[in-house]
């Protein structure tokens, strides 16, 4: 088991923000802000500076989004673009709250961010009185103005506090949002092959459980198709540069490419490939407020079993390349696999047409339970 772990009181989750553009982005604002020390101008960043001390709690709090940031037609073009498609498989109660668990994490999370951060999805037609909280890694929240940014569209911090304090809305209609996989599994973020970091990450079902927090498995098909990542397998010495690198900064720099703006062959815009993201089946969660291990082993395999189910139910829909006659020219010469999910394995056919193997899955980072 790897000796990693997340600090405490902050679930191991986290999003796509943590890609190389928004650590750019990131790099930008924070450079902004030195340029106005060097010069001096004290009187744009002293009131910023001190607007940021009484803020600082905000991202865990609820956040402060922003209906026209949202609404900016740039996000339209977004979700046109691939094009994103939400899919409803069953109707929720708005007096309840509840976590919707994301997977996979793919290099973008182009599904997430376009169906749960902007107004252009189908989120408030299909889940009418509800309100959806994507949960973001906290270091982006230290980012001066970026982190003002990131919550106008609805994101806030993956910490304990965040999560409990979206979940404690006693008429509910709260929808937490967590990418479960995390930057271990966008790592794995390859075309034609599913990989799933869950079978430690058991922290969302203990807080679910505290909160009486029904749990919702979601799989966005297409998700992995965006990019090609340079290739990383376990105990290359690009992967293991990533891994340090993940392990010093607290987030994942996976290397992908896809097309250009007027070329087809190379650049960083991903590749015009259809999203679709299917909202699961809800687990009802009883309340229980210091649930033990058995409780939360219990939940959770159930978790798994309903995301599994998910899965099948809608592969051949939506993930239709990877059947059929078009299986040798649609994926690499590997047969694709969920290395960390075995269920998901036997789904999947060989190119040869055999029974595929199943691999013995690697452990893959610990997720350290909330405390």
């Amino acid at each position: 088991m790897s000796g990693r772990h997340c600090r405490p009181g902050t679930l191991r989750v986290d999003y796509g923000f943590r890609s190389t553009t928004s650590f750019l982005w990131g790099l930008v604002c924070i450079g902004i802000i030195v340029i106005l020390i060097i010069y001096n101008c004290w009187f744009l960043y002293v009131p910023y500076m001190t607007w940021l001390y009484f803020d600082w709690s905000t991202p865990e709090q609820g956040g402060r989004r922003s209906n026209w940031v949202r609404s900016w037609t740039v996000w339209k073009y977004f979700k046109d673009y691939f094009p994103i498609h939400l899919i409803k498989t069953w109707d929720l109660d708005p007096s309840h709250n509840y976590i919707f668990g994301f997977h996979p994490h793919g290099v973008l999370v182009a599904g997430a961010f376009g169906n749960f951060c902007t107004n252009y999805s189908d989120f408030e037609e299909l889940f009418p009185g509800f309100t959806a909280y994507l949960h973001v890694l906290p270091f982006w929240f230290r980012c001066p103005l970026f982190r003002e940014y990131l919550m106008t569209s609805g994101s806030v911090s993956v910490s304990k506090k965040s999560v409990s304090h979206v979940l404690s809305k006693e008429e509910g209609g709260n929808i937490s949002v967590i990418v479960l996989g995390g930057a271990e599994e966008s790592l794995d973020a390859h075309p034609g092959k599913f990989t799933l970091f869950i079978r430690q990450r058991k922290g969302f079902v203990k807080i679910a459980l505290t909160h009486g927090a029904s749990l919702v498995p979601v799989f966005s098909f297409g998700e992995n198709e965006l990019f090609k990542q340079v290739n990383n397998p376990e105990g290359s010495w690009l992967r293991t540069v990533q891994e340090k690198l993940q392990k010093v900064m607290g987030f994942a720099l996976p290397l992908f490419h896809a097309r250009g703006i007027f070329q087809y062959n190379f650049g960083l815009m991903p590749y015009r490939k259809p999203i679709h993201t299917v909202v699961g089946r809800p687990i009802p969660v009883h309340q229980t407020l210091h649930p033990s291990p058995e409780q939360v082993e219990e939940l959770h395999q159930t978790y798994m079993e309903e995301l599994r189910k998910l899965f099948e139910a809608h592969k051949r829909k939506f993930a239709s390349w990877l059947f059929g006659v078009g299986l040798h020219s649609a994926v690499p010469s590997s047969v694709p696999c969920l290395d960390d999910f075995p269920p998901f394995a036997h789904a999947l056919p060989s190119i040869s047409g055999d029974k595929p193997p199943v691999r013995k899955p690697p452990v893959k980072a610990t997720f350290s339970e909330l405390s």
